[in-house]
């Protein structure tokens, strides 16, 4: 595993500078941590964090769409963004002479985008066929559903990509708001990896920085679980494949059983030795694919299952998930089980950091979410650290006395 020595500190009147030292790497990365998503959306149309993430990349004062892929790509480089529910990331890839043109472009792009009128047009086309190829495709479109399902009318529950009738209500004036709000936040994060100090990245970092002073950090519409009844989303089309999702409500990322809560899933769904997997593929057939998942929000979480099955099973799967289920409720992991969930989760870590763009992830999102930037090493004997009991707890507390929400896709859906 590469090694790596983290430092961050706040820049004057900027944002917060975190950089991974690998000092023999030959590559270089940089990513922009802004702490918005679609759940910062309350009040404005669905989809505009992920609008405005697109919109970045169309150009500057400075700079044509198309000069910023040139400049990139023509010094070897990539460039990628991605939103969620809870921040928006750009990200720049290279070799480590090419961080000074990273900086620069990235930042010109996050924090003096023009947002043309007509690329705003062309755009808007885009995303439109990008929100119509996800909700053709029953085994992505499930993914909204669920969320819908699980959080209801709070924005947690809403399309990351917005809809076809939100994205139309979206101007320049409202990606111009939008981002002045968000990107100009002292709690935004620029996360570098590469054969650097910290000092040496200020100072490449510093010229490039808006003029304009970061504002206080703000908070997103908080959630508050409702004890009412579970919602069930079910959308007929014809398919001969049900897709199906279950998720339950779970503590956030600052809960002290987070860790335990990842082996869960690690446990139930996550691997080719899982209960599921075995259980609902390899022992009965029920599915090609079924796996789990848990997601983190600072004050709550998710705890998701999907599968694709034959109709005629749906009720034999379900019955299934619920004996495994019971089973860790009733009695925690079995002999090895938790070992080796360990054994999976700290070398998945460890694959994933041999990348620059691993540790300035790691990094970021360490300093975004938690003040600070994790040890790795620290994070490792946390896991080392949970035991069965810790792991029946967690599973008592998501699964007992709560009913999932559930979202299924399928023709003729009964139950």
């Amino acid at each position: 595993m590469s090694k790596a020595i983290y430092a961050w500190r706040q820049l004057a009147n900027g944002p917060r500078l975190a950089v991974a030292t690998v000092e023999d790497s030959e590559c270089a990365a940089l990513s922009i941590f802004i702490p918005a998503g679609s759940r910062d959306e309350t009040g404005l149309p669905t989809g505009l964090a992920h609008f405005l993430e697109h919109m970045v990349f169309k150009g500057t004062p400075l700079r044509s769409a198309r000069d910023i892929s040139y400049e990139i790509e023509n010094a070897g480089g990539l460039l990628n963004a991605c939103t969620s529910e809870d921040q928006t990331v750009y990200e720049g890839q290279g070799e480590a002479d090419m961080l000074p043109v990273l900086a620069e472009v990235l930042c010109d792009m996050v924090w003096n985008a023009n947002f043309p009128e007509n690329e705003i047009t062309l755009e808007r086309e885009v995303i439109g066929e990008e929100i119509t190829m996800y909700k053709e495709s029953p085994s992505d479109h499930i993914g909204d559903l669920i969320s819908a399902a699980l959080w209801d009318q709070h924005p947690l529950g809403n399309p990351i990509s917005g809809s076809l009738e939100s994205i139309a209500e979206i101007d320049r004036q409202t990606l111009t708001r939008f981002r002045d709000r968000h990107h100009f936040r002292k709690d935004v994060v620029i996360a570098v990896a590469g054969p650097f100090s910290i000092a040496q990245v200020e100072q490449m970092i510093q010229p490039h920085l808006p003029a304009t002073s970061f504002r206080a950090p703000e908070k997103a519409l908080a959630y508050e679980r409702s004890r009412g009844i579970p919602r069930h989303i079910r959308e007929t089309r014809e398919t001969d494949q049900l897709q199906l999702a279950l998720a339950w409500h779970t503590p956030g990322r600052h809960s002290g059983n987070r860790h335990a809560l990842r082996l869960l899933s690690m446990m139930l769904g996550e691997s080719s030795s899982s209960r599921l997997f075995l259980e609902l593929r390899e022992e009965r057939g029920l599915c090609y694919q079924i796996s789990s998942d848990v997601s983190f929000f600072d004050e709550t979480g998710a705890f998701e299952i999907s599968a694709g099955l034959d109709p005629e099973s749906r009720e034999e799967a379900l019955a299934c998930i619920q004996r495994e289920i019971t089973a860790l409720i009733d009695h925690g992991p079995k002999p090895g089980e938790l070992d080796r969930a360990k054994r999976l989760t700290i070398a998945q870590s460890k694959f994933a950091f041999e990348t620059t763009a691993a540790h300035a992830t790691w990094a970021g999102e360490g300093l975004l979410n938690f003040g600070n930037i994790p040890s790795p090493a620290d994070w490792r004997a946390q896991i080392q650290a949970v035991t069965d009991q810790d792991v029946q707890h967690i599973a008592r507390e998501v699964f007992l006395d709560q009913a999932p929400a559930i979202a299924e896709i399928g023709e003729a859906i009964t139950g």
